[in-house]
């Protein structure tokens, strides 16, 4: 396949998915994550430039389409049955963001989703993250204030007065990746609360000091790294995890993603193939596909499965920033 094909065919995908309000998104790495939603009757407005994406009053996705783009199709074994997603990956050696390691202020957002946001004042937290920058964005100036105030230092330093603020200010949540952004708009949940119904972001510290760009179930090909991810509905949970009735025709449409994106040798393993031992694909991997194909002949066989759905999360998501 040439670049120009392959760009083309990126293109086309990404459009399908933004112009399904069943699909979800998410950008990040392995404990810092933005996620971006819609509901089908949320007024959706065009972004002032070429990007592909959109923005509401929650929150926007823009993207672009870049040579070395590569999706990955994939699903993992989970204690329910699987999750499915389509990565987002760049080269290893072409997805490198900033990697400051101190909260740093960036000036205006001159590429804000919105025009209205462009005059706000953007500041990395300072992450450290290979593949994306977990920033903020206010134009309040008490918020612009307190985040200056700690400049220079360490999120998680004890002494940033930034954490114990970051709650009540609630200023937009905006990461940065290769590949495009995701803001966040709505109020942050204070402590103990749940993931939102919309766009939502979370910051897990013990997750991010594992140094991983994604979950060890995720089978991303080597020398490649997730940037983002489009999260298709799912057969039988909707966005928030809850359990819905088995949707056969969800599962096919993923499934055809599955046949154009996918890993071929792990495509062969899931169909009833021998895991080769020059495979590229680990045993864990193939384990986990094989898992994945006999509870997906019992839902298409009608057979209930009573599960809970709490285990679903790859990464643990418990906290929110």
């Amino acid at each position: 396949m040439t670049p120009s094909f392959q760009a083309e065919a990126v293109t086309a995908l990404l459009r399908e998915a933004l112009a399904d309000p069943g699909t979800a998104w998410s950008l990040g790495s392995f404990g810092a994550i933005a996620e971006f939603m819609r509901d089908p009757d949320e007024v959706v407005t065009a972004l002032p430039d070429v990007r592909l994406g959109m923005a509401t009053e929650r929150g926007a996705i823009a993207l672009t389409v870049r040579s070395d783009l590569r999706p990955v199709a994939y699903e993992t074994a989970v204690a329910s049955g699987w999750n499915h997603a389509v990565a987002l990956c760049l080269p290893d050696d072409a997805c490198a963001m900033s990697r400051r390691g101190v909260v740093t202020e960036l000036g205006p957002d001159r590429e804000a989703a919105r025009q209205q946001d462009r005059d706000a004042i953007l500041f990395d937290l300072g992450l450290d993250l290979l593949a994306v920058d977990a920033c903020v964005r206010t134009r309040d100036p008490e918020a612009i204030a307190c985040l200056r105030s700690g400049v220079g230092r360490p999120l998680f330093d004890h002494q940033n007065p930034i954490g114990r603020q970051l709650v009540a200010m609630s200023p937009h949540r905006v990461f940065l990746a290769r590949v495009g952004r995701v803001e966040v708009y709505a109020p942050i949940p204070g402590p103990g609360g749940t993931s939102p119904e919309g766009p939502h972001t979370h910051v897990l510290p013990k997750l991010l000091r594992s140094g991983r760009t994604h979950a060890a179930t995720t089978p991303i090909p080597a020398g490649w790294v997730p940037c983002a991810g489009i999260h298709p509905a799912h057969p039988y949970k909707d966005m928030m995890g809850r359990r819905i009735a088995f949707d056969a025709a969800r599962h096919a449409a993923f499934q055809v993603l599955l046949d154009r994106w996918g890993d071929p040798d792990l495509l062969a393993v899931k169909r009833g193939g021998d895991h080769r031992p020059d495979s590229s694909i680990s045993g864990r991997h193939a384990q986990a596909a094989r898992r994945v194909a006999e509870v997906q002949a019992l839902y298409l066989r009608g057979e209930v499965i009573e599960a809970e759905l709490a285990a679903d999360e790859d990464e643990g998501v418990a906290d929110h920033a």
